[in-house]
């Protein structure tokens, strides 16, 4: 059996990688266009301007981002390990640890990051949205 501990760092990470990987979305300021169709229509126009940009090479993908960062992290970590590790006495142990470390850092640093959409795909949305005659003012 899972002891209470373990199931409270799990539940912990699982939510954690939830909210990282929800993707943001177009918010809309309440014009009169906005008023006229409704919230259902404009969720639909949302989706059908994300589906161009992708249709059309702007990727809302940040796939690398988070490796990238996932591997700095690593490398920062086991440089940090391995000072502590040289000073501690077990260099190969600190450097191994702290790459683990620095690797899980750099992971969830990276996933909360690569919600922010890619500028390119950010701007193609809003543009498309525009000319619907809507007037995006931030994304969440």
């Amino acid at each position: 059996m899972s002891s209470p501990k373990t199931l409270k760092v799990f539940t912990l990470i699982c939510l954690l990688l939830l909210v990282a990987c929800s993707q943001k979305r177009p918010v809309l300021y309440p014009n009169y266009h906005l008023q006229q169709v409704g919230d259902e229509a404009a969720q639909t126009e949302i989706d059908d301007c994300i589906r161009f940009a992708k249709e059309h090479g702007a990727s809302s993908d940040s796939s690398g981002k988070v490796a990238k960062s996932t591997a700095g992290g690593g490398a920062v970590g086991a440089a940090g390990g391995a000072a502590t590790g040289a000073v501690l006495g077990n260099v190969g142990r600190g450097a191994a640890a702290g790459a683990a470390g620095g690797a899980a850092v750099g992971l969830v640093r990276g996933l909360f990051r690569s919600r922010e959409p890619d500028p390119v795909f950010r701007r193609f949305v809003e543009k498309c949205l525009r000319e619907k005659g809507y007037e995006p003012i931030g994304w969440k």
